[in-house]
């Protein structure tokens, strides 16, 4: 079996308005609420989901529609992931909680690993979230490299 990494030659176009997942661990709820307040103009140009709570919480006070997922440790990390993998996700806003150890953290290492994999943007506090935010890229459409899942398959099979 080939374990060869497959290659980026596949072009995948986001389109102008990004579908945009948003995810906070349980000590990072009130910052990522504080930070869409901020954002509320620019997020609500936007297609957005979260996981459980994160979605309810930002649905309540922004008024933003929002497609709310299974919480986190009860496989919502896992179907952000699945959207990631189906192409059906173009921005990945998590503040994760460096100092709670949490249940759930080998979903989140998967989730991002296929973020990684499939070159989604992703950004993990505050200031990395105001620079993906900020981009230009952010409200217009975008040529990106992603893997060429076919050409992979295709190669394991030697």
């Amino acid at each position: 079996m080939n374990d060869a990494r497959p290659p980026r030659q596949a072009i995948r176009k986001l389109q102008a308005r990004k579908r945009i997942a948003l995810i906070a661990h349980d000590g990072k709820k009130t910052e990522m609420l504080e930070w869409a307040t901020r954002w509320k103009d620019t997020l609500g140009r936007h297609e957005l989901l979260g996981t459980g709570t994160t979605a309810k919480r930002l649905h309540d006070a922004l008024g933003l529609p929002i497609e709310g997922l299974m919480s986190g440790p009860l496989g919502g990390d896992q179907q952000i992931g699945a959207r990631i993998a189906e192409q059906a996700l173009d921005v990945l806003i998590f503040f994760w909680d460096p100092f709670a150890p949490q249940p759930h953290d080998p979903d989140v290492k998967a989730l991002l690993r296929l973020a990684a994999l499939w070159n989604i943007p992703v950004a993990c506090n505050a200031a990395s979230a105001d620079f993906v935010l900020s981009s230009p890229y952010l409200d217009e459409s975008y040529d990106m490299s992603i893997p060429d899942a076919d050409a992979w398959a295709e190669a394991r099979k030697d």
